[in-house]
């Protein structure tokens, strides 16, 4: 495992026992302060996490600050797994308008933050103004959340002050102007960090760095003591359904193998499960029915997640510009062994860019995912034909980062293209290297994770296929697809934004500027002291509705 801590770009780098948010939770404290995790109290969970970067949204980017900031602060929107639908939270309701590029929330009345301080639109508009401030102390990288709102990018570069498009008629309405229409929008204000700040914020930003003051279920107890605790209790004047479980100390270790043993031992409650370990500890432990609640004798979970594992194609190279060599290569990857060898048979191989969870729409699934070698060397035949030593005069080479356990998947990806006649050579490098790499186009075929930010279509299509988004490493370039993801945002209707969408996944599939491997799993187990304890597919455990045996 090559560590537990998880943004959008350590995600992209990835260990393979990684899940998105790898965050181990454990019994309790008796207390409401103090940092050495105390004597148990049955109705306190303890949770061990990695030293966060923040655990203040406006620089909330990776895993461990995450699982903290989520329950501290609660956003306009949420979304129901359970339901698998969009829900309201911090707004009670919003309108979009026919353009779709302008949204109303209204917000619930009578919320307020932990200090007593008012909920209202104004804190939404600093707390979003201080996502996109480059003069905070140490700028936030989770900016291009907001990238869709008017005035966002004049912000960034110091040109404004203030985010234009976002305005507040009266204390309970948040008006959001877009520059560009994008329906799904709401879905994007699920993120945990676009959540609203008190003037406190502005005030002491220094205090509000390690002790902020949300508005959400729990509220810090203390202050958040750098690689040792973070302690929160229940707030009782929370607005919402109340939290069932007093409180929970994160307890920040380096370990989390140490974390598993300590499971183990009994002395936590959720942790991680080490490689090939899966089988045992679900023999003993029983598996959940649904992949991602823990209940007393069904405590391993190994529920899909909303992220994939897939090989990026510099499209611009001249033997990987081919589409049809793309699909040959694609073809002779034998997916399932890989599932089967390396993650036990937890992981699904992927056949499209979007994971069963986020659609699971049978036409989705591209042309050339399935593993045949006769078919895959057939396709080569033509331009590429074999000699008499099997071999057909392709040389490539296969770029991943190095300490992420990558090398078993590339050499079985290697043996898989050996068997048509493609010499490959391996090639990792250190992270930073390779990323460099990528951005530069210097490389063939590449490897790459991606987890969604929020749980829609187009956040696995716009990011990664739009010829000028960031992520867009092939350098895949089809006016097509790019006209079509503009249209498909505009699509107010949900069925036929989605239908929008699956036309646009079919035209990437054609062109296959990547090659889907395989979608990630849970890889998670509690103790029995957790009556019930969600862990959803983006990996954020819910606190707030945990029940305690």
């Amino acid at each position: 495992m090559a560590g537990t801590m998880m943004n959008r770009r350590t995600f992209v780098q990835g260990g393979l026992a990684a899940s998105a948010l790898t965050a181990l939770a454990a019994c309790g404290k008796k207390g409401g302060s103090g940092g050495s995790g105390g004597d148990a109290n049955d109705n306190f969970i303890k949770f061990y996490i990695n030293n966060p970067v923040a655990i203040d949204p406006y620089n909330t980017q990776e895993s461990e600050g995450t699982q903290v900031e989520h329950i501290l602060f609660d956003a306009l929107t949420d979304y129901d797994w359970d339901k698998g639908e969009l829900v309201a939270k911090a707004a009670e309701s919003w309108e979009i308008n026919d353009a779709a590029d302008e949204f109303t929330f209204h917000l619930v009345k009578g919320a307020t933050f932990h200090n007593g301080d008012p909920v209202d639109a104004a804190s939404f508009k600093r707390g979003w103004e201080r996502i996109c401030d480059p003069n905070m102390t140490t700028p936030s990288e989770i900016r291009y959340h907001l990238d869709p709102v008017v005035g966002a990018a004049e912000m960034a570069a110091g040109e404004a002050t203030e985010l234009a498009g976002v305005t507040c008629p009266d204390e309970s309405t948040l008006v959001v102007k877009l520059t560009a229409p994008m329906a799904d929008f709401p879905y994007v204000c699920v993120h945990p960090a676009l959540a609203p700040v008190p003037q406190a914020a502005l005030d002491d930003p220094e205090a509000f760095l390690t002790a902020p003051i949300g508005n959400g279920p729990f509220k810090m107890d203390g202050e958040w003591v750098a690689d040792q605790y973070i302690n929160v209790v229940r707030y009782d004047d929370y607005y919402g359904d109340p939290a069932k479980v007093d409180g929970i100390y994160f307890s920040i270790q380096k370990d989390p193998d140490t974390a598993f043993r300590e499971f183990e031992a009994g002395n936590i409650d959720f942790t991680s499960i080490p490689s090939g370990r899966l089988g045992e500890v679900s023999d003993k432990y029983g598996l959940a029915e649904d992949g991602y609640t823990v209940t007393p004798g069904a405590q391993t979970l190994t529920g899909a997640e909303v992220s994939i594992y897939y090989l990026v194609v510099n499209v611009e190279d001249e033997v990987m510009g081919d589409p049809v060599v793309r699909k040959a290569f694609s073809l002779a990857i034998n997916r399932q062994n890989i599932c089967d060898t390396v993650f036990e048979g937890t992981r699904q191989p992927a056949d499209c860019i979007f994971p069963r969870i986020i659609d699971d729409d049978a036409g989705n699934i591209w042309d050339g995912c399935e593993y045949d070698l006769d078919a895959a060397a057939a396709l080569l035949d033509e331009k590429y034909p074999a000699g008499a030593d099997g071999k057909r005069g392709i040389s490539i080479t296969l770029s991943y980062n190095s300490g992420g356990g990558h090398e078993d998947i590339m050499s079985i990806i290697q043996g898989d293209l050996e068997k048509i006649g493609v010499e490959v050579t391996q090639e990792s490098l250190e992270w930073a290297a390779y990323l460099q790499n990528l951005s530069d186009g210097n490389f063939q075929v590449g490897r790459l994770g991606w987890i969604a930010d929020y749980p829609t279509m187009d956040n696995f299509l716009y990011p990664n296929f739009l010829s000028t988004a960031e992520n867009n490493y092939s350098r895949y370039n089809n006016p097509e697809v790019d006209k079509a993801l503009a249209d498909a945002r505009q699509l107010i209707d949900e069925e036929e934004r989605k239908a929008a969408y699956r036309e646009v996944n079919k035209l990437v599939g054609a062109d296959m500027p990547i090659i889907p491997v395989m979608f990630y799993s849970h890889n998670h187990v509690g103790s029995e002291r957790l009556a019930s304890f969600f862990y959803d597919p983006q990996g954020k455990a819910e606190f707030a509705a945990a029940e305690l045996a």
